[in-house]
């Protein structure tokens, strides 16, 4: 008698919350003993809510670093800025971390989790079979990064409590910041939406 390979096969499932390993039962609702949590062999709609959640932010991406960011107001005059413009604007008076840090945060990591999410999924639906232990590694490495992606965000928080100076200087966000962070909330519910057991299904 062979065994199964899978874990779905003997009718077994890892919680999503807890990781506790639990016996299915089938035609009915499953819950985690532990935790409560509602159980799935497989994430439903895992690959088209996935799909839908990456084109969104891959097309708020654009509007989000093209659009203001924020706009610094000196004596009720100002010059808007894109997340690049202001990243130039680090580097041109020395802030040369700060600017790195922006940069990677603000264009490289959301940019990256969109490549990396998107491989996967071509990968998923074409039944890849190679490079299995690879793929899962891009998808946790994505887990990882997106915790970096609102750092800009905070900069421009913490930039309008340091610079409020009354009618001296004020910093105002612009609509490119709304559509960034539209960018790393759909990436994020993207990469939750992901199933990455996926990867391993013949």
């Amino acid at each position: 008698m062979s065994l199964p390979r899978l874990a779905r096969e003997a009718g077994l499932t890892g919680c999503p919350i807890c990781g506790l390993v639990v016996r299915l039962t089938p035609h009915r609702e499953n819950y985690c003993p532990r935790c409560h949590s509602h159980l799935h062999a497989r994430k439903p709609h895992s690959i088209l809510t996935t799909w839908a959640l990456l084109l969104t932010a891959a097309l708020l991406y654009i509007p989000a670093n093209v659009l203001p960011i924020m706009t610094v107001v000196y004596f009720g005059s100002g010059q808007p800025d894109t997340i690049l413009s202001g990243v130039v604007h680090l580097f041109e008076n020395g802030m040369w971390p700060l600017g790195l840090i922006v940069f990677v945060a603000s264009i490289v990591v959301p940019l990256l989790k969109l490549i990396i999410l998107s491989y996967l999924l071509i990968s998923v639906q074409r039944r890849t079979p190679h490079r299995r232990k690879r793929r899962t590694r891009l998808f946790r490495l994505t887990e990882l990064i997106g915790r970096w992606s609102m750092v800009d965000v905070f900069v421009i928080a913490l930039l309008t409590t340091l610079v409020q100076m009354g009618t001296v200087a004020n910093v105002e966000p612009g609509a490119g910041a709304s559509a960034f962070a539209a960018v790393v909330i759909s990436t994020m519910f993207a990469a939750m939406s992901f199933d990455p057991r996926l990867i391993w299904e013949e």
